[in-house]
């Protein structure tokens, strides 16, 4: 009798097993689906159009359409805004692809739950809603928004829009609200950076590393980026102390101990890093490899949530989230002058599958930015 109710504890253990097996299975095979690319929908007769980069479905840049659209019209809460520049981000990369997949929870099972990629921009108001009373048609503003890479985009007037400095150009504003924001609370936030801190920007030269030298710097600390032989002066007219070139030198060998280390490449173990922190130091793990279709860089911030329990420094996972608040901090660092954007080079509108394949190439220096009208 004990022996006939192991035996049925074991094959209830089995088909559960089994179960659950199936539904893992089941489940990675429909977030890994790829969906045939659909063609587009034909704007209603009568609608004003404008120009649109789509995506269709998940693929690499090749699949990026040049469509008509139809203009939004605003709601009683937001703004219409013709777009005069928009930056590329490595987050247009992965919704373009869809990877690591784990991103399709949100944007979408089998093809893009929204068509439209970007997120910054930058433009001049043209049209706003009842209930809007702190911006008039003809501002100047930047910010961010799904769907960015158009003509026109309608935000929210309270969410991340905020009136464009005087002395920035289209381009330059373009060019901060995901990587500055990022840099911005890698640095405050997860590294509760302190002035005279020792900070060590690694990929100082692209486009969240660039702007974090200059906010490290404003904050009073000491900055050291590490960069390739090519971006080193750069780097040091951002204002780091001292320079890296990692082709030559491996910063995880050196006798200088950091207080705050911003890791936007992910290219080394995380005890290498340690060998280099202070005793109390904390490591911000912001970039990874792509490598990796289910989590890619996920799959390292989570390594390092578990590592950071076991040593007496602090390894911290970190995403960043847009908002206003932070969006005027940034505003403000750019009208006094104390940050600026770092543009390596500039497209049009139709040229934007071309951008992002130089994106992926991961030779960057410092942000990619679209021209989608003629500044004055």
């Amino acid at each position: 009798m004990r022996e006939d109710r192991m035996s049925l504890r074991m094959k209830i253990l089995g088909v559960g097993c089994a179960v659950l097996a199936a539904a893992v299975a089941s489940f990675m095979l429909v977030l890994s689906y790829d969906s045939a690319c659909a063609a587009p929908a034909s704007p209603p007769v009568g609608t004003t159009l404008m120009k649109a980069i789509t995506h269709p479905c998940y693929g690499s840049h090749e699949i990026l359409g040049f469509e008509d659209v139809a203009i939004p019209t605003p709601a009683d809460d937001e703004v219409l805004v013709r777009v005069r520049a928009v930056s590329i981000n490595p987050l247009d990369w992965h919704y373009m692809q869809g990877t690591p997949y784990v991103v399709r929870l949100s944007s979408g099972l089998g093809a893009p739950s929204s068509r439209r990629l970007g997120v910054d921009f930058a433009g001049t108001v043209e049209a706003v809603g009842s209930n809007v009373v702190d911006v008039r048609p003809g501002d100047e503003v930047f910010g961010g928004r799904n769907g960015a890479l158009a003509e026109y985009l309608t935000v929210r007037a309270d969410r991340v829009v905020e009136l464009k400095p005087a002395n920035v150009t289209f381009e330059e504003a373009a060019a901060v609200t995901v990587a500055a924001t990022t840099a911005l609370q890698a640095l405050r936030d997860a590294g509760n950076l302190k002035a005279g801190q020792r900070v060590l920007i690694n990929g100082a030269s692209g486009g969240v590393g660039t702007f974090a030298v200059q906010i490290a710097k404003a904050h009073g600390a000491h900055v050291t980026g590490v960069s390739s032989t090519r971006n080193l002066e750069l780097v040091r007219s951002l204002g780091a102390d001292r320079v890296i070139d990692y082709t030559a030198e491996d910063f995880t060998a050196d006798s200088e101990r950091w207080d705050l280390i911003i890791d936007n490449v992910g290219n080394h173990p995380l005890r290498a890093y340690r060998r280099v922190l202070s005793p109390e130091g904390v490591v911000v793990m912001v970039g990874g490899p792509k490598d990796g279709l289910w989590l890619g860089p996920l799959t390292r911030v989570a390594r390092a949530a578990v590592y950071s329990r076991f040593v007496p420094q602090t390894f911290a996972p970190f995403l960043s989230e847009l908002n206003r608040e932070d969006l005027i901090v940034l505003r403000d660092l750019m009208a006094s002058g104390v940050v600026r954007s770092v543009i390596d080079r500039r497209f049009t509108l139709p040229e934007t599958p071309a951008a992002i394949e130089y994106l992926e190439r991961g030779r960057t220096r410092g942000k990619n930015v679209i021209m989608v009208g003629t500044n004055p």
